[in-house]
């Protein structure tokens, strides 16, 4: 009965939503409504944390902590206590078992959203509901508004390179998939997309397509099919724009062949995407010929972009934390083109927008939405290590400028004070509401002994060593690390693939400098004692990355989620399995003898 009942509610709410999306897009009105949220974001704060409460506090998770019924932040940080996804996960398993009563949130959650899974090398369940698909396309159009006032676009399409898996059915008969999943496949995705004028070039059976080497294929092909009408290049994450177009590289003689001829390669094999692809495909020698110019007048591919889609304004896509490394390659492609990063948020919900389009992607910040979730800040001052029962968390309205700290998320999916996990620094404010930069994932270090290093320490170090390869046209492809510590002295571990041969002479030159350019304190105090062991730099085969990435998508995952994990841990056995068993050569640091 409380089924069904849900279902044809939700159902009308949804058409509702829908005709409200199809209604001609307002920038204006969408830059305003944001405008006014940012200016009082303490009291939309108040109002967002009592309406999640209300919502939810006859929960069985809420109702242990003794509540009652009060809805203020301050009880709710008295009562409440700050937890990870390892606390909450019995509760969703239960959920996702098809335990109906209310557990974690007062409606029945009917779909789970999987993690990347990137991080510690197996997805998270994470409930997914209507007000998460709400905020989403609320930070889709507030992003759309503020970019189209910069780089405004007219009716045309955008060449996305996305994918979405199938959803699966819980042992309970929720239909589960990752968050990209979830969000493709709902109705209000592509009436959001059309809304904005950027329809995608690829038909929905690309985009669902089973195997997405094929999908990959016909996002390529689609579009140069339209190659005039493409006026944005995007992709959730910048990783697979330019693994795109590393492909491209590959196969653009086979996509010449199919616009001449008309005649979709043999190397699609899906009937779903042949069937789909044969309605766009017609024989086109004069467009065949003009891609061949283009292709073959290039330099090392520079200018790929607009010179493929003379038509684009800019890309779009992820391009902080562990997306950085790929900027240089995607900068290579896109020539003048400018690069826009896209918005703040994980599978446990969204952070803030983009409202400031036209800066690098190296010095965007994002600005808090205040009413799509509750938001709790831990100081982290000079540490990353657990200081949080020193430092109390802080309200939204209370951040300081220059200060760092780690996100806590309540949302109306049944998360509360949820640590994201992420550290992030108070760059400025747009109104009342702070403009966040992303700065590392707090549990990705590399830490043996006193050392603390983050991702962005790693990400530097090998930005220093890879200048050593410039010379000789080389550039590292991908790369991660780990902390082998079943050496005495532990080391570190870090792996590079490389777009081609490089000299001994050359590699031991780039292990001295990565060792060398880590420059934490504690680091190069350990190393000048040998309390930490030299670094060992371990090159793997071509391809090497390409088979995490399909290990990744193997065990369920989506390519428009992967993110190559910039720090292996002991748990991640399989992929330190596929990292080591591609060793070509290893080279071991001399930078401290």
């Amino acid at each position: 009965m409380w089924n069904k009942l849900f279902a044809s509610v939700s159902e009308k709410i949804m058409k509702m939503l829908v005709e409200k999306i199809e209604k001609k897009f307002d920038q204006e009105k969408v830059i305003e409504e944001f405008e006014d949220l940012t200016k009082d974001a303490g009291r939309i704060q108040e109002e967002t944390l009592k309406k999640i409460l209300e919502q939810n506090g006859g929960t069985e998770y809420l109702q242990q902590w003794g509540l009652n019924g009060r809805t203020d932040p301050q009880t709710f940080k008295n009562c409440i206590p700050i937890v990870t996804h390892n606390d909450l996960d019995p509760y969703i398993q239960r959920i996702a078992d098809g335990d109906l009563s209310p557990i974690l949130s007062g409606k029945p959650i009917e779909t789970i959203s999987l993690s990347s899974g990137t991080t510690q090398g197996k997805p998270k369940f994470v409930p997914f509901n209507d007000e998460l698909m709400e905020s989403t396309m609320q930070i889709f159009k507030t992003s759309f508004a503020f970019r189209n006032r910069e780089f405004p676009i007219g009716n045309g399409k955008a060449l996305q390179f996305i994918y979405s898996r199938k959803q699966f059915k819980t042992k309970g008969g929720l239909a589960a998939g990752t968050a990209t999943t979830n969000v493709y496949r709902n109705a209000q995705f592509k009436k959001t997309m059309k809304a904005m004028c950027t329809p995608c070039c690829s038909p929905d059976e690309v985009i669902f397509g089973p195997d997405f080497h094929q999908s990959l294929y016909c996002h390529l092909l689609c579009g140069l099919i339209f190659r005039d009408e493409v006026q944005v290049v995007s992709s959730a994450f910048a990783h697979s724009i330019v693994h795109a177009l590393r492909t491209f590289e590959q196969v653009w003689e086979a996509l010449i062949v199919d616009i001449r001829d008309g005649v979709l390669s043999s190397r699609v094999t899906v009937p779903s995407i042949r069937l789909a692809m044969s309605k766009l495909l017609k024989p086109d020698p004069e467009l065949a010929d003009t891609i061949y110019n283009k292709c073959s007048r290039l330099s090392n591919w520079y200018g790929l972009i607009p010179e493929l889609f003379p038509n684009t304004r800019y890309i779009y896509g992820i391009m902080t934390g562990s997306m950085e490394p790929y900027l240089k390659k995607l900068r290579h492609y896109a020539g003048e083109l400018p690069l826009l990063s896209a918005d703040y948020g994980s599978s446990e919900g969204w952070v803030g927008v983009n409202v400031n389009p036209k800066l690098p992607p190296e010095l965007v910040t994002y600005a808090v939405l205040p009413n799509i979730a509750y938001f709790e800040f831990i100081p982290l001052g000079e540490n990353l290590n657990g200081m949080e029962k020193a430092n109390s968390p802080v309200g939204l309205t209370e951040v300081k400028l220059g200060e760092e700290y780690e996100i806590l998320i309540t949302n109306f999916a049944g998360l509360y004070r949820y640590r994201l996990g992420d550290v992030v620094k108070v760059k400025g404010f747009h109104n009342g509401t702070p403009e966040l930069q992303f700065v590392c994932r707090r549990n990705l270090l590399l830490s043996i002994n006193i050392d603390k290093n983050t991702e962005k320490d790693l990400q530097l170090a090998v930005e220093a060593a890879s200048k050593r390869l410039v010379d000789e046209k080389l550039e590292v492809v991908d790369f991660t690390s780990q902390v082998n510590v079943s050496a005495d002295p532990g080391h570190y571990v870090i792996f590079w693939e490389l777009s081609g041969e490089a000299t001994d002479e050359m590699l031991q030159d780039c292990c001295n400098c990565l060792d060398s350019s880590f420059i934490d304190a504690g680091y190069v105090s350990s190393r000048k004692v040998n309390a930490i062991g030299a670094l060992e730099l371990r090159i793997v085969k071509r391809g090497t990355f390409h088979k995490i990435l399909d290990h990744f998508v193997g065990l369920g995952g989506a390519v428009s989620q992967f993110k190559t994990p910039r720090c292996v841990g002991p748990k991640n056995s399989s992929l330190l399995q596929i990292l080591s068993s591609n060793v070509v050569e290893t080279y071991v640091s001399t930078a401290f003898c």
